[in-house]
Formats: C-alpha cells, sequence, structure tokens
C-alpha cells in the first residue's frame, strides 16, 4: 500500500467466529444447524411456525454462551488495531454472536442484529436477553405474550445501519472483508461501493470466492487477521 489509511471499514463474516466454534450458516445446501433456512431464518418461516423458530434461536444462544466459546486471535486482533489506530475507524459484522464486543470492540454495528436481544413486534423496541424466549414470553413493553421475535435480519429483511454503513464506504480509503463469501446482498455491493469511490478493498478468507477485491489473502482468520492488521499499524 502506497500510504498508510485514514479511514478503514472492515466487515466481517461467519468465517471469523468459525475458529471460535459457532455454528456457520451453511449456504449451499439450504441448510443451518438442519434446518430448511426457510423455516428457521424467514418472517414467512416465522409466521408458520414460532415454536420452532424460537426454539432454534434459543439453542444457538445457548450455544453462544457456553463456557467453552470466546473470542479468537482475529476478534482480539482487530480489538487492538482499533485502540490503536488513529484515523477512523468501523466494524461491521453480520454475525449476530457478541464475539467482537467481548475481545473489546467498540465502534461496531451488527448489520444482521444480535442473538443476545429480542424484540417487540408492536413498538419495534429492543430488549437484551440471555434466557430462552417464545411465544408465551410477557412483552416488557405492551405486558402481552406473543409480541416477542428474535432481534435477528431474515432472509427477506433489510439489514440495520445501512445509511451508515454506506456513508462510511464512501468515506474510507481502505475496505477489508474478513471471513465472507460477500455473496448476499447488500454485503455483496459493500467493496464495489468503495472501489467506486477509489478505496482499496481487501479479502482475508480461508478459501477463494472469486471476488474482485484488489488484494486476497488466503487462510484461517486467526492467522492471517492478526498478521495483516498487525503489518498494517507498522506502515
Amino acid at each position: 500500500m502506497n500510504s498508510s489509511p485514514r479511514s478503514i471499514v472492515v466487515l466481517t463474516g461467519a468465517g471469523i467466529s468459525a475458529e471460535s466454534g459457532i455454528e456457520t450458516f451453511r449456504a449451499v445446501d439450504g441448510l443451518w444447524a438442519n434446518h430448511d433456512v426457510n423455516d428457521v431464518a424467514t418472517p414467512e418461516g416465522f409466521e408458520r411456525n414460532p415454536q420452532l423458530v424460537y426454539q432454534f434461536y434459543n439453542q444457538r444462544r445457548q450455544q453462544l454462551l457456553a463456557e467453552d466459546i470466546r473470542p479468537n486471535a482475529a476478534h482480539t486482533a482487530l480489538a487492538k488495531f482499533e485502540h490503536d489506530f488513529p484515523g477512523e475507524f468501523l466494524l461491521v459484522t453480520q454475525n449476530i454472536d457478541n464475539l467482537h464486543e467481548r475481545a473489546g470492540s467498540q465502534n461496531l454495528l451488527h448489520m444482521h442484529g444480535e442473538l443476545l436481544k429480542m424484540r417487540c413486534l408492536n413498538s419495534r423496541m429492543v430488549f437484551e436477553t440471555r434466557e430462552n424466549f417464545d411465544f408465551d414470553t410477557e412483552c416488557q413493553c405492551c405486558r402481552s405474550p406473543g409480541n416477542l421475535r428474535p432481534h435477528v435480519v431474515w432472509f427477506g429483511e433489510m439489514p440495520f445501519f445501512m445509511n451508515q454503513i454506506n456513508m462510511a464506504l464512501e468515506a474510507c480509503d481502505l475496505f477489508i472483508a474478513i471471513g465472507t463469501s460477500g455473496n448476499v446482498y447488500p454485503a455483496s455491493g459493500f467493496y464495489q461501493t468503495a472501489k467506486i469511490r477509489k478505496a482499496r478493498t481487501v479479502e482475508l478468507n480461508l478459501d477463494q470466492t472469486g471476488s474482485s477485491f484488489d488484494t486476497h489473502v488466503y487462510g484461517p482468520a486467526t492467522e492471517v487477521v492478526p498478521e495483516f492488521f498487525g503489518d498494517l499499524l507498522d506502515q
């Protein structure tokens, strides 16, 4: 890189949390934890069988809270970089886990929601939760059961913070995607938005994705992320 970046946007996907033991979404066969994604990750699936959806996310939440699930070296490297980097830094994650927060990241946006939160269907108020909840759980704001859903973006729904993310992409001079295929809209267009604004684009991934980034670095996130961001700080 010819000059040190002044504004960086980082996008992370399932690949960064996989090494912490978080089960990844398998788009190839349309299954997530042996469930059809149409049943557990769409508004229509929730309408058809809400109890199945509640059970699915309750299981994911309890997995996330297990003692052996913790941030890995890639999460820690990003948090350290954010702390030490003198310029503008935004971390956008597609992941619904809390591993970035636990590692110390602060300027962070969860574009697909958060597993440890629930939302009222009526008021759209969001509440933190570490407990199981379902159709019979009383909502904290309307005091009625049956009004809560996981605070997770499903297929067919618009991700959160898109205006803020696009503004950051248009202003950055370096965009880095980590552990994501980049094939799902709108995240698939992030590097294109950055490139249009003449930002350098970098992909750190376990496998090749065929995306037209300026630079590709392949390998486990716990290896390539600490090395890449350590080198970036030394520039």
